[in-house]
């Protein structure tokens, strides 16, 4: 069986420092794996194989941030060396280091992200992407940049990061989002044999706290869809697509953005939603064509008019037609007198408040927004107007007299 313990060697040309090897011993031969460490030699008690008790108090918090990654780091090479017990009859020392080197550029935490975003890129996943590209940027800010191995980051690392998205002012949802999508990565890593620690997101929030509400009254919506924006070519399109949404039952942007012109048929438009591959038929009505007519420029196969130039990057088109419609419907807001902005995304919740207003049934309207629950419906519809609740209200008091 092979033994595994952290070495210390002088620097060339200065014996006051070394850098801490781990060393590995199997079947008589030695092995030497670097690590990125530099001690002073007064810290390390080389007969013992660890730091000295009385270091100075300046150095301690910066030698226990370094111990503890050295046990990761003789965790792994014992988990390494397990694994090739029960895999390999006969291996040395060479093969040990070979397979810590491949596990280490393999695991490296911006490498794998970057893995990640391209496997969901080539399932078209784009939304999705961008989500694990935005948490990485932001762990990677967290971390100064600085990349690390899956296997340390642990529950201490975990509640500091927690803690940095908090010092920023971000909303519980948005923390969680982080993590969320962090844990997502440990946990795939995980499956592909990296050595993750278990329950290091135990003491963070991953919930989903109740949204603010998102839904448009309907006197806005009119105001909206009425509104004469012919002089601002941006903010006329903006609307038209927002309307579109609603139009199409709360369609969401990705879907509108990649239906194609083939999916209309016979007065129905049949698609598949990118989020959940459910199937779904919406009858077209003039409404919804007379937007579309607005924009005959459009010879791309694509029915709504974003990605207008299919010889583009998609992804970033995307991207780009996502952000400049959402900064324009803010100004849209503005001009028509609602004092909160709102989003493309707005328009789902708006089609489902709207439609419940109406006395449409809630399964109803789950169906028409390809929800799986009414559970996840009722989270749209949560935040309804509350005069409705106050009339109610008054009916139930004044039934009293």
């Amino acid at each position: 069986m092979a033994t595994v313990k952290v070495k210390f060697r002088p620097l060339a040309g200065d014996a006051e420092q070394g850098r801490l090897y781990i060393q590995i011993i199997h079947e008589r031969q030695v092995k030497l794996i670097s690590t990125p460490y530099i001690v002073n030699a007064a810290e390390w008690d080389s007969e013992r194989g660890g730091f000295v008790a009385s270091v100075s108090a300046g150095r301690r918090e910066e030698l226990y941030r370094v111990n503890h990654s050295l046990q990761c780091h003789i965790g792994r090479v014992k988990a390494i060396i397990s694994r090739l017990d029960k895999t390999m009859l006969f291996y040395n020392v060479g093969d040990i280091a070979d397979e810590c080197r491949s596990y280490v550029a393999r695991f490296r935490l911006f490498a794998f992200f970057e893995h990640r975003i391209g496997q969901l890129k080539l399932k078209n996943k784009i939304r999705t992407a961008q989500n694990y590209r935005s948490t990485m940027n932001s762990f990677k800010s967290f971390l100064h940049g600085e990349d690390i191995i899956i296997d340390l980051i642990d529950a201490d690392m975990i509640e500091r990061y927690e803690a940095f998205l908090q010092a920023r002012r971000l909303r519980p949802n948005t923390t969680s989002f982080y993590m969320r999508v962090l844990r997502a990565v440990c946990n795939t890593a995980a499956d592909e044999g990296a050595f993750v620690l278990p329950g290091i997101f135990r003491h963070v929030y991953t919930g989903v706290d109740k949204t603010e509400k998102r839904a448009l009254p309907l006197t806005v919506l009119r105001r909206i869809h009425s509104m004469d924006l012919a002089a601002s070519p941006a903010l006329d399109y903006a609307r038209d697509i927002f309307m579109l949404s609603f139009f199409t039952r709360g369609m969401s942007f990705i879907d509108m953005a990649f239906i194609l012109k083939t999916d209309l048929n016979n007065g129905y438009l049949t698609y598949s939603r990118h989020k959940t591959r459910q199937m779904l038929k919406l009858k077209w009505t003039a409404e919804m064509q007379r937007i579309i007519d607005k924009y005959p420029s459009n010879t791309s196969p694509y029915l709504f008019p974003i990605l207008i130039n299919p010889q583009s990057n998609l992804a970033y088109a995307y991207r780009n037609i996502s952000y400049r419609i959402n900064s324009s419907l803010k100004k849209i807001a503005v001009l028509a007198g609602y004092p909160e902005s709102f989003t493309l995304y707005s328009a789902r919740h708006s089609w489902a408040s709207v439609a419940c207003t109406q006395g449409v049934p809630i399964s109803v309207i789950s169906q028409g927004m390809g929800h799986d629950s009414e559970r996840t419906t009722r989270i749209y519809i949560s935040s309804i107007d509350s005069s409705a609740i106050d009339r109610a209200n008054s009916k139930v008091i004044s039934s009293l007299f």
